[in-house]
């Protein structure tokens, strides 16, 4: 079993949410699992779909949180840049320290 060292998290607005998460689906070899959060953001220079969005000045947005290992955390990022590539997704990696279930 690989290491599970890292977090992985995309952030997409909530049109983009099932072509990431087919993504994911389509590569059991890097992502073993994942969660998905609606959120709301903003940044700067944010392209706002709808009239909603406009007036409150943020977007409907989902999180998607992968824990999982470095190496295939950037073949995942590196295969997205290709397949996806959109200034609407945003993404990092942060270090685990620890990884395990209770039973």
């Amino acid at each position: 079993m690989k290491t599970m060292n890292c977090s992985l998290t995309l952030v997409c607005h909530r049109s983009l949410e099932e072509r990431l998460v087919d993504h994911l689906l389509e590569h059991p070899e890097w992502v073993a699992g994942f969660s998905t959060v609606a959120i709301e953001g903003s940044s700067q220079g944010e392209h706002l779909p709808s009239m909603m969005e406009q007036v409150r000045g943020r977007s409907q947005r989902v999180q998607i949180v992968c824990v999982m290992n470095l190496d295939d955390a950037q073949a995942l990022i590196a295969h997205l840049k290709v397949e996806e590539a959109n200034r609407e997704i945003a993404y990092w990696i942060a270090p685990i320290i620890e990884f395990g279930r209770l039973a």
